[in-house]
């Protein structure tokens, strides 16, 4: 079946994760990161679990998975040891309309976590489907080493030279020339090589 890719905006909704072990953590995690209003349902988590309930980072509700507990969900991860409590939070979710991911049995799946490189807003996403999580872990290993950590300056610089250049008045498409020169491999090697005052004279240099 052909995906869909998207970008989710998290922050606040709330997103249910049935199982608290090691299975689920990970996920529990990546919800985290995004500001998902995180609710666990679970009659035992494993210590990062428990360390984040304690600190009001998510909510742990330390018992088994009933229906109810899907109610006012945005999406559901199903995590737990057990096929078949998977596969009833599945079920469940598919008669509610609500977005569910059973970790690691790709044909209870609305969605699939993506392998992801993470250089601060930049986001490098890597998906097979559920086919090969192996090879999309390799895929993101590869990349990480091909997009360092010196990305996220870079990308905020651009965020700023964007906000910058679209509050000139400038024509539309002079603008739209000039951000993608600023993204250009080119300019990258010269946002390296420059100080920081330096850094600032870029966007006119540009415009030569």
């Amino acid at each position: 079946m052909p995906l869909f890719p998207i970008s989710l905006k998290l922050r606040g909704r709330l997103s249910v994760v049935v199982g608290g072990g090691v299975i689920a953590e990970s996920k529990i995690q990546s919800l985290l990161a995004a500001e998902a209003h995180v609710v666990v349902i679970a009659p035992e988590a494993t210590e990062a679990v428990a360390a984040w309930a304690h600190a009001g980072q998510i909510e742990w509700q330390a018992r088994t998975f009933a229906a109810e507990d899907l109610c006012g969900a945005f999406l559901v991860v199903a995590g737990t040891s057990s096929a078949q409590v998977n596969h009833e939070v599945f079920r469940q979710c598919e008669a509610e309309g609500i977005l569910c991911n059973v970790v690691d049995d790709p044909e209870y799946c609305h969605f699939y976590y993506p392998a992801v490189v993470r250089r601060g807003a930049l986001q490098i996403a890597i998906s097979t489907e559920g086919q090969s999580p192996a090879l999309a872990q390799r895929l993101r290993r590869e990349l990480e080493a091909q997009f360092g950590p010196e990305y996220e300056s870079w990308l905020e610089w651009l965020g700023a030279a964007r906000k910058f250049l679209r509050g000139e008045g400038k024509d539309p498409e002079e603008t739209k020339r000039l951000l993608h020169k600023l993204a250009s491999e080119e300019m990258f090697e010269k946002f390296l090589r420059e100080g920081e005052s330096d850094k600032q004279e870029l966007i006119g240099r540009s415009n030569s």
